[in-house]
């Protein structure tokens, strides 16, 4: 097992430098290995504007939105004891994405930097509802999984309702709420990359303190736990990371599902080694999706937010279903 973790590692960050070289060279004009290489380092290259202003920052955001849904889906797994949690699920984006369309549609807020800050109220607004309803500290995950459901429900209507009441916010966020980095620029992932990784680092530290409370909060405390802390930081990196990465590309649902199992699957449960792979794995499945989305519909597209429902929603249905056969 600890040399099959070993060196998963580096092998998963190979694959992840291959998807990346691959999301810079496919799309409507598709670019030669070499002609990536002159547009990323030659000014004068007809390709150079072609990787630099759309490619790369393209790249970017999905390898920093995939790292997020990846460690806020390990993080909420451990810290609901639910393998089933993903962020998507649970409420957490439709709350972000609930006050990004409020912010647009009824105060005028079109910008990334103005209303990150609604998506990160929203997420965390919902975290704690969700917490609350589902029964605080004497929650189980099948109460967790309800409450998230019906506020999922009850907010994504609310989003559909005031796009349809509201013709200028569906045009401007009709490919948003599906879930798109296509119009990702600098500007865009600037912004959100202090957010992430502060959330990144705190989903990291908590790996030790989240093994520690598996075993139920008593014995976290004789292990010189603290839980109330453990959480609240848990959360923290949640919202977080969910807030800035559903604020930049709509919300993107079941990566946070899918990658922590399969990282569970390759190093055991142990969280300090299931988050760095999800932190590597989610940006793989995010970014290949979006690569996928380029190719199966040309000359259009299909937005990221689309293909990882139609991988997800499978996944969600087998692991459902081997739950309850074990």
């Amino acid at each position: 097992m600890t040399a099959r973790r070993v060196l998963g590692l580096p092998a998963a960050l190979c694959v992840l430098l291959v998807v990346c070289v691959l999301s810079l060279a496919i799309g409507a004009l598709p670019l030669a290995p070499s002609a990536v290489w002159r547009g990323l380092t030659d000014p004068s290259s007809p390709a150079y504007a072609v990787v630099h202003d759309m490619r790369l920052p393209r790249t970017f955001l999905g390898l920093l939105a995939g790292t997020a849904l990846g460690l806020a889906g390990a993080v909420m797994q451990a810290l609901t004891r639910n393998p089933l949690a993903d962020p998507g699920l649970l409420g957490v984006n439709a709350g972000a994405s609930a006050a990004v369309v409020t912010a647009t549609a009824l105060l005028g807020i079109s910008s990334l930097g103005g209303y990150i800050w609604f998506a990160l109220g929203g997420a965390a607004l919902v975290s704690v509802l969700i917490y609350a309803i589902g029964g605080g500290g004497s929650s189980t995950p099948a109460r967790l999984a309800l409450a998230g459901t019906a506020v999922n429900a009850a907010l994504y209507s609310y989003v559909a309702g005031v796009e349809l009441l509201d013709t200028d916010a569906l045009g401007q966020m009709r490919f948003w709420t599906v879930g798109s980095i296509a119009d990702a620029d600098p500007g865009t992932v600037l912004r959100i990359t202090p957010f992430i990784l502060v959330g990144a680092l705190l989903a990291l530290g908590s790996a030790k303190p989240l093994n520690a409370m598996a075993l139920g909060d008593d014995a976290a405390v004789a292990l010189g736990g603290r839980p109330v802390v453990t959480r609240a930081l848990a959360i923290v990196s949640i919202v977080l990371l969910c807030g800035s990465a559903t604020a930049a590309c709509g919300p993107i649902v079941f990566v946070g599902l899918m990658v922590p199992q399969i990282a569970a699957k390759i190093t055991g449960p142990d969280l300090r080694w299931v988050l760095p792979y999800s932190a590597i794995l989610a940006p793989i499945l995010l970014l290949g999706a979006d690569i996928v989305g380029r190719v199966v519909a040309r000359p259009s597209e299909l937005e990221v937010g689309i293909l990882t429902a139609v991988i997800g929603g499978p996944v969600f249905l087998l692991t459902v279903v081997g739950r309850r056969a074990s």
